[in-house]
């Protein structure tokens, strides 16, 4: 009987580990750039971009050094006219007016930069949205230029999305109105929506009616996510124009 030889058979690998550990250092790289990609899409896409927010701080920031300059420098006329007796008292209230607007200048200004600075690094927690503010006008004519800008506080990795309706409510020959603003300003659309990730502003002319009187601006903020709480203010109109 013939017996066949045992033939025996060897399966020889290489190991490799550093080709392993470089490809999966590729792989991670890979992964990463994907999602710093998706989420500078998702930012542009929204209408922020992280460098012309800087460029907005910084020049606020320069504004802002420049006005407490001119504040000091008024602070400083001020106290010598109301030494100086002799000095007419319609040039020491002009002095004092813009003394005051001054103030408020930067003041408005300081607002605007914490609210840019809060884009560029937003607080974690439950999204929300906020009436950021309101900016009223009077022009030449007697009409007024508004700004309402609206922003989502927050952890606000989703758009949100909704609508908005602001009226000013007072009265004309005696009698309680309320006005929409797409009554009285043709850059208002009805019904008006609004749709951001960070921010987004409302701004056109209105008109008041011949007679009518404001005494208030309501704003209402109504999400179409359940996950926002709506927003409902008023504003005295004395206040959205004391600047005036």
């Amino acid at each position: 009987m013939n017996m066949k030889p045992l033939q025996t058979r060897y399966l020889i690998t290489i190991q490799r580990p550093f080709r392993w550990f470089m490809g999966l250092l590729v792989i991670i790289a890979l992964v990463a750039a994907m999602v710093w990609m998706s989420y500078e899409y998702g930012r542009r896409m929204a209408g922020f971009n992280s460098s012309d927010a800087d460029l907005v701080i910084n020049g606020q920031q320069v504004e802002i050094e420049t006005l407490q300059s001119k504040l000091a420098e008024y602070q400083r006329q001020t106290a010598m006219l109301e030494r100086n007796s002799k000095i007419e008292d319609d040039t020491t209230g002009q002095l004092k007016k813009s003394l005051t607007q001054a103030q408020n200048e930067v003041l408005e200004l300081k607002k605007e930069l914490a609210f840019y600075k809060s884009i560029v690094a937003p607080e974690q927690g439950k999204p929300s949205l906020v009436i950021q503010t309101i900016q009223l006008k009077k022009d030449v004519a007697g009409d007024y230029d508004y700004k309402i800008m609206v922003s989502q506080q927050g952890r606000n990795d989703r758009f949100a999305r909704g609508a908005i309706e602001v009226t000013i409510k007072g009265a004309n020959q005696g009698a309680k109105q309320t006005l929409a603003l797409s009554d009285v300003s043709d850059d208002a659309s009805k019904p008006m929506k609004f749709g951001l990730k960070y921010f987004q502003n409302f701004t056109g002319k209105l008109k008041l009616p011949e007679g009518f009187v404001a005494e208030s601006m309501r704003v209402k903020l109504k999400p179409s996510s359940k996950t926002l709480e709506s927003v409902d203010e008023k504003f005295p109109w004395d206040d959205l124009t004391a600047g005036d």
